[in-house]
């Protein structure tokens, strides 16, 4: 497992697009190993039961057109539509795309995928979605507000918005930087970057700049010596769920 990541020359992005190129390719040299639960990626495998009864618990997917931006290798894309919903998953990763596809085609999920932003979904289909989802990602773009407003614009009136993201404060710098990615490993080095992560009061106030009311908010805690995970609603000192709804 790499220590760091380096830019390959292969990845470009649009120069209007709210992506960071170095970014992008993080997740383009780690795509095949998406679905790999031991790999990487076992964190976003362990957490994606959570995340799911999470929203699923708020919205009832079962029905609903539900779109996933950065959606990745399509591990929440997939279970949500086994969950009943129509999904579409947007990334601008596009290794990480031809995985979700290919997985996809062998599991049987009925998921959509498309290589698009956010935002340029946003002008096309305006509220045209009964859930957007945007988990894990917007501590790795350029302008978070950017995407917050897009997935607003693309929740239909009544619609509902999840987001999830992770706290700046020195605990959050402890856990899932020095603790995650240096002493228990669970991620590679140089996963997060401190000065991209969203406090839960910056995030709520671009949503609302953006239309959307908050509704619910929940932690996400890992206990080292159990390994396992758990949502709880009084501790988003770290890793955080929110949920928001753009009025009707």
């Amino acid at each position: 497992m790499p220590n760091a990541y380096r830019l390959p020359a292969t990845v470009t992005a649009a120069p209007s697009a709210n992506v960071d190129p170095a970014e992008l390719a993080k997740f383009q040299a780690l795509a095949s190993r998406w679905w790999d639960p031991n790999s990487e990626f076992r964190p976003l495998h362990e957490i994606n039961p959570l995340r799911l009864d999470w929203i699923d618990r708020i919205v009832s997917l079962a029905g609903k057109r539900a779109l996933d931006v950065g959606c990745g290798g399509g591990i929440l894309a997939e279970a949500m539509a086994q969950r009943g919903a129509q999904v579409r998953g947007i990334d601008l990763a596009e290794r990480s795309l031809q995985v979700a596809e290919l997985h996809a085609i062998e599991s049987g999920a009925a998921v959509e995928y498309e290589r698009i932003a956010a935002e340029e979904l946003a002008a096309r289909e305006p509220g045209a979605w009964d859930v957007v989802t945007c988990m894990e990602m917007l501590e790795h773009v350029p302008e978070p507000e950017s995407t917050v407003r897009a997935c607003a614009a693309l929740a239909r009136p009544g619609g509902w918005v999840f987001f999830s993201t992770i706290n700046r404060n020195p605990k959050a710098f402890m856990l899932a930087i020095v603790g995650a990615e240096y002493l228990l490993r669970l991620l590679p080095r140089g996963t997060h970057e401190y000065e991209k992560f969203i406090r839960p009061s910056e995030l709520v106030a671009a949503a609302r700049r953006s239309g959307l009311e908050v509704v619910e908010m929940s932690g996400m805690t890992y206990n080292p010596i159990t390994r396992r995970y758990r949502l709880d609603a009084r501790d988003v000192d770290v890793n955080y769920l929110a949920a928001f709804r753009r009025p009707a």
